[in-house]
């Protein structure tokens, strides 16, 4: 669409053809829009007539199965209502360039594709691989300039970069690959681009959430064609919120603990003469649980039980969820943080035992939830957020005092989204 048309569109106050996406948040999605079409033609050329297109990509939430994608287990995960956009003009030239609000411009050229070394870690590193990634299976891009903004929380375990590349790869699919490619398409293009660009061994949930959209139950059996299916979940009409509660803390030099999860499962995994701990019989686990511990350590062998117990959990709550028994949902998710709180070990970094700021805010929010609700750590653990379902009647209650001990604005209220990474005008 032309800029020009574009502007006028957002500027009428009545942008009915925004809510699909935002529902009755539309009016306030279209101020973020035109707000950054006019912070893109600051940065980059353009005119009234310039071929003008949106877009959004949401955060996820983890509702099940905390580490148990990269062991092709179960997980359950939904898109959430804070997304990344994008305002985006193709530039006829053989450059993608994209500047991200208060970050340093990402500019790749299409024909350097090859993978750099020292981009591991920035977003440029993921530009370029979702670029190299739809090259190789066969599509022609082209260049473009794009500038975007985000509302999903950094280090948040919102997921922050599955948010971004699935946005990249889902404005490449429209401007050049006719639309071709699938949510879970896209999902894989970003998995690989943060995998071997990025340099983050993530498993696939993250992106699949982003690019469905509503709340999906994941079976990765099959890595190359995940089983996916819809869950319906209505929070609110179970009258309950969901809160994500940030640390504060930061993640840095937490690289080591993240990777250790999933290198430590494949060591139990590897003990079986198997890659992952989905094609280990748990029977046959417990029953060589004394020789497990021999040969990979206690820690391995009780984050192994932590994945068997968490991937059967998935099924438990989906289950749960569809025959409307919501309290068994929330039994189900305290088993879950009590498990990855005890065997899994995502809770604390226990090298440094003075800073253990997950488990000081699940311990205040069960003292605030009074057995009612349920929390558990979310996303990657050690130093991000966590996560909590609250009853309605407690949420002023539950978020004062969480941002009492955590800070103002640490508590933030979530709706799923049912749309996921999406082209909203062109």
């Amino acid at each position: 669409m032309r800029r020009g048309d574009l502007l006028r569109r957002l500027e009428t106050g009545q942008p009915d053809w925004l809510e699909p996406v935002y529902g009755p948040d539309a009016a306030a999605a279209a101020g973020r829009l035109r707000e950054l079409m006019e912070e893109f033609a600051g940065v980059f050329p353009c005119g009234e007539d310039s071929d003008t297109w949106l877009f959004s990509a949401p955060g996820r939430t983890e509702l099940g199965g905390n580490h148990t994608d990269h062991q092709r287990g179960r997980c359950l995960a939904g898109s959430v209502d804070l997304d990344t956009i994008a305002c985006v003009v193709p530039n006829g030239t053989r450059r993608i360039r994209i500047q991200s609000r208060h970050h340093r411009m990402a500019e790749v050229s299409l024909d350097d594709l090859s993978v750099h070394p020292e981009e591991a870690g920035s977003s440029v590193s993921l530009v370029r691989g979702v670029a190299a990634r739809l090259k190789a299976l066969g599509y022609a891009a082209g260049g473009f300039d794009a500038c975007t903004t985000t509302r999903v929380l950094r280090g948040s375990g919102l997921s922050s970069s599955a948010a971004f590349e699935v946005l990249v790869c889902t404005i490449m699919n429209h401007l050049f690959c006719g639309g071709a490619l699938s949510p879970v398409q896209l999902a894989q293009v970003g998995q690989y681009a943060e995998n071997v660009y990025f340099d983050k061994p993530c498993g696939l949930m993250d992106q699949l959430a982003c690019a469905c959209g509503g709340v999906i139950a994941i079976d990765f059996g099959d890595p190359g064609a995940p089983a996916l299916r819809q869950v319906r979940v209505d929070l609110a009409g179970k009258g309950y919120a969901l809160a994500i509660v940030d640390a504060g803390a930061s993640h840095a030099d937490l690289t080591a603990d993240y990777a250790a999860i999933p290198q430590e499962m494949g060591q139990v995994a590897a003990y079986f003469g198997q890659t992952v701990l989905s094609q280990v019989p748990y029977e046959r686990f417990l029953r060589e649980l004394s020789e497990v511990r021999t040969a990979c350590g206690d820690r391995a062998a009780l984050r192994a039980l932590h994945f068997f117990r968490d991937d059967r959990r998935v099924a438990e709550q989906c289950e749960a969820l569809e025959r409307g028994d919501f309290d068994a949902f929330l039994r189900l998710v305290r088993q879950s943080g009590q498990s990855s709180f005890m065997y899994l070990q995502n809770v604390a970094a226990f090298r440094n035992s003075r800073e253990q700021p997950i488990a000081v805010l699940l311990a205040l929010a069960e003292e605030l939830l009074e057995g009612e609700g349920a929390c558990r750590v979310h996303g990657g653990g050690f130093a991000g957020t966590i996560q909590a379902f609250v009853p309605l009647d407690r949420l002023e209650h539950f978020t004062q005092g969480m941002e009492a001990l955590a800070g103002k604005g640490a508590c933030h209220i979530l709706s799923i989204r049912s749309a996921g990474s999406v082209l909203l005008v062109s």
